[in-house]
């Protein structure tokens, strides 16, 4: 399989996901305009306490950035970040860099792999646009609005995941066999080996969401602990579309941590106290430029996630060399020591708000059976084994819950590895 970015002068093919003979009125999705309607009236007090909120999360920058999508970067010195904030980390010292990096098993990138993975050169995140930058010394971390906080169900639900399954229900399977609206196709590996790591390659879309409590995301998952207690530790990056969380429609980068099932810790990006970002460049929740389109230009990032052989912490990298930081190994108990499982795919959130299954898309909102340019792809997935070797995955299991609305196909080659092509439409004749 050829792996280049395709340059196509053929019109882009539009196709209906949604049949008007099986509906009773049309189907639309949200646009950035519906995020802006206005709030059901907030009492003096709840806004007093979103604004303390803010306060703590929001911290003075030095600089300030205004990103041509609406979003404003400010850049924060670096031990003045949310993260340091947190009760373990009130002595915490920031490592600025791992001991050593993840050792690659002999692999050899081919020219093709090269020119398909050089999207993270320039300009890939919207508020890099006008060439302007942070400081060194300083993080960009995107500010908060009073309009983000007012769109969640709560302050508290403010930058969380609802869990996607009751404790009661769970199995020890993987995550993606959860309930309560959340749907999954993912590719996942559980060895009797520890597990320090894992990376991938994922492809870039802009899924469209239905409703503005739905999410559409692709990421990578590193687990340890039960999927049946109320312990299960995870650390999560990758790419999502969240109206709730963000107040648009685009794709954005994201972490995210637990150490309690989704239960009362973490948070996605720097919206808590945790993670540590020690990148000057890079901002957390900020838009992903440019997309891949349909029959088009394919656009990739790569993220590896890792624990740090000599600190413990778990860092985070985009591309090959670009650091982003760290979650500190005190936030976590099972992850304090490794990882049992690993999953890479997709996620959204189906709420069945008009009596029918959502029509948010996953992936490219195409099937994996439409294969490269009009079906997302993970390729080139990686562990990290406990002599901190990057090791291509030979043999993954692959799981959705519901493959007429979204699915998985698995393959590998030399230049990919063990790869898949996944996602869907969501509602459709044969997903109602």
């Amino acid at each position: 399989m050829e792996v280049i970015v395709l340059a196509s002068n053929r019109s882009l093919l539009l196709i209906f996901l949604v049949f008007a003979s099986l509906l009773s009125k049309n189907v639309t999705h949200v646009s950035a305009a519906n995020y802006t309607k206005p709030h059901r009236k907030v009492s003096s007090l709840r806004v007093e306490r979103i604004r303390k909120h803010l306060n703590s999360i929001n911290k003075p920058p030095v600089f300030t950035i205004q990103s041509p999508d609406g979003d404003v970067i400010d850049c924060v010195p670096r031990r003045k970040q949310p993260a340091l904030d947190h009760p373990l980390l009130k002595h915490h010292k920031i490592q600025k860099a791992p001991r050593t990096m993840p050792k690659m098993m002999g692999k050899e990138t081919t020219d093709d792999v090269k020119e398909a993975a050089s999207v993270l050169e320039g300009a890939w995140q919207m508020w890099h646009v006008n060439g302007t930058r942070c400081p060194k010394g300083t993080v960009p971390i995107r500010r908060n609005t009073m309009d983000d906080v007012l769109r969640a169900k709560s302050l508290f639900d403010f930058g969380k995941k609802r869990r996607s399954i009751h404790l009661d229900q769970r199995t020890e399977k993987p995550d993606a066999l959860g309930t309560n609206g959340h749907e999954h196709a993912i590719a996942y590996t559980e060895t009797s080996s520890e597990i320090y790591g894992a990376k991938a390659t994922i492809n870039v879309w802009d899924p469209k969401i239905e409703q503005v409590n739905e999410f559409s995301l692709s990421q990578i998952w590193i687990l340890s602990g039960s999927f049946v207690g109320p312990d299960l530790n995870s650390i999560e990056a990758g790419w999502q579309v969240s109206p709730e969380l963000y107040g648009d429609n685009r794709p954005r980068l994201f972490t995210y941590w637990t150490s309690d099932s989704y239960q009362a810790t973490g948070c996605y990006n720097l919206l808590c106290s945790g993670f540590i970002q020690t990148n000057n460049k890079i901002a957390i929740g900020a838009a992903i430029s440019p997309l891949s389109t349909f029959s088009g230009n394919q656009f990739d990032i790569t993220i590896l996630i890792w624990k740090d052989p000599k600190l413990g912490n778990w860092w985070m990298g985009l591309g090959d060399k670009t650091l982003v930081g760290y979650w500190p190994a005190e936030l976590f108990t099972h992850l304090a020591d490794h990882a049992t499982t690993v999953e890479w795919g997709g996620e959204v959130v189906n709420t069945r708000a008009s009596g029918r299954h959502t029509t948010t898309q996953m992936g490219s909102g195409h099937f994996p059976d439409e294969g490269f340019g009009k079906s997302s792809y993970f390729r080139n997935l990686e562990i990290v084994d406990s002599d901190n070797s990057l090791v291509p995955v030979r043999d993954v299991k692959i799981l959705a819950e519901n493959t007429e609305c979204y699915d998985i196909k698995s393959s590998s080659s030399n230049e990919w590895g063990t790869y898949f092509y996944y996602g869907g439409p969501g509602f459709n004749p044969r997903c109602a």
